[in-house]
């Protein structure tokens, strides 16, 4: 397993890690809307995954942020950020902010996505900061797992995974 910290502390994640040449693993989130989503969603196209802690912090907004940003640069990708906030808040951060180019999505139900993705923090119930690329044939062509949660994901090697993906 990866191995994180939050704020320095060692914590522990649930689920598998996942590692490039992996098939993806399906999970089933929540849409603003409450709608049930999942990988199979997005089949065919080329996912970046943004995976944060909560939205409502800092590095989570700038991350957000940055990827919303460099969406506008990406052709048949499609960016999906996973956090367990829930999809109202979610809903309210993404207007606030103007987020328009990436859909959040809430694993507040059943971390189905941070235990796929050996991504769910046991300790906080929060998920560890990561990044996932996932190829147009549900291929993992890029993982990054941040070692301390609150710093930053390396936006240039996720997104030249992302174009490189096509």
């Amino acid at each position: 397993m990866a191995s994180v910290t939050f704020k320095g502390n060692p914590v522990t994640l649930l689920g598998n890690e996942v590692k490039v040449g992996d098939q993806a693993p399906d999970f089933k989130v929540l849409a603003n809307d409450l709608s049930e989503v999942t990988l199979q969603d997005s089949k065919g196209q080329v996912r970046l995954i943004s995976v944060v802690p909560s939205l409502d912090t800092g590095v989570c907004d700038a991350q957000t942020r940055r990827f919303n940003e460099e969406a506008a640069n990406l052709d048949n990708v499609k960016i999906l950020t996973v956090s367990v906030d829930l999809p109202f808040a979610q809903k309210r951060w993404c207007g606030a902010a103007e987020i328009d180019n990436v859909q959040t999505l809430s694993d507040h139900r059943e971390l189905s996505f941070g235990e796929a993705y050996g991504a769910a923090i046991k300790e906080l119930r929060l998920l560890a900061r990561a990044v996932f690329v996932v190829d147009s044939n549900d291929k993992v062509t890029y993982v990054e797992y941040v070692s301390e949660a609150t710093d930053h994901p390396n936006y240039e090697a996720a997104v030249e995974a992302a174009k490189q993906a096509n």
